[in-house]
């Protein structure tokens, strides 16, 4: 006696087109995933006023980089690693040197790489000399004689005579500062992990119909 079974639907043609119905929901629910998170990201970041600019340093990168797969991934950083993390912790912030942190005044401008200014930086672009005041109640001060001009800068006094000339705060001293948390980036990453077995199922569902 000779038996012969013969499976209609073919079962590994099933099998197959399973495989494969799954290897694009999960890579589609990935990308899905890491392109919600870098939306969020970066409008955190520019909802706290922090910029588009560093909203922009937020990337998305997807694995595979082509084809689909059961172990899809999806990647998602910023090329500021060190601004955002000060941002997302708030942490506290002490001078290297153990003195002095100098918080620049408006009359202080900004570096010409952009950005805050160094005291040192300061007296060579301006010619003018800091002097320190120290204050028992509120922040020292490094304080120069001039004027301030248009834009509310601090520069050197033409005057031969000294009017005009006033002593202008240009930075602030504190032996430290606490940074403000602005961000939570913890809250829309796990957000985005919760979601992904719900994305998975909807496009396995989708891609049968």
């Amino acid at each position: 006696m000779k038996l012969k079974v013969q499976f209609d639907p073919d079962l590994v043609a099933l099998t197959q087109a399973e495989i494969a119905a799954g290897e694009k929901a999960v890579s589609a629910a990935m990308r899905e995933a890491g392109t919600g998170l870098k939306s969020a990201w970066r409008g955190q970041i520019t909802g706290a006023g922090l910029g588009t600019r560093l909203g922009n340093s937020i990337r998305l990168a997807s694995f595979p980089k082509s084809g689909e797969s059961l172990n899809a991934a999806a990647l998602v950083w910023s090329n500021a690693p060190v601004i955002i993390g000060a941002h997302d912790t708030g942490p506290l912030i002490r001078s290297k040197d153990g003195f002095w942190l100098a918080i620049p005044t408006p009359a202080a401008g900004k570096s010409a790489k952009g950005g805050r200014i160094t005291p040192g930086e300061w007296e060579r672009r301006t010619g003018l000399r800091l002097r320190f005041i120290y204050r028992r109640r509120g922040p020292s001060l490094l304080v120069a004689e001039g004027r301030l001009n248009s834009k509310g800068r601090a520069v050197a006094s033409k005057s031969k005579t000294g009017r005009g000339v006033a002593t202008v705060p240009i930075f602030l001293l504190v032996p430290q500062v606490k940074l403000r948390k602005r961000l939570d980036l913890a809250r829309d990453a796990e957000r985005a992990v919760d979601g992904v077995p719900g994305r998975i199922v909807v496009n396995w569902v989708e891609g049968k119909v």
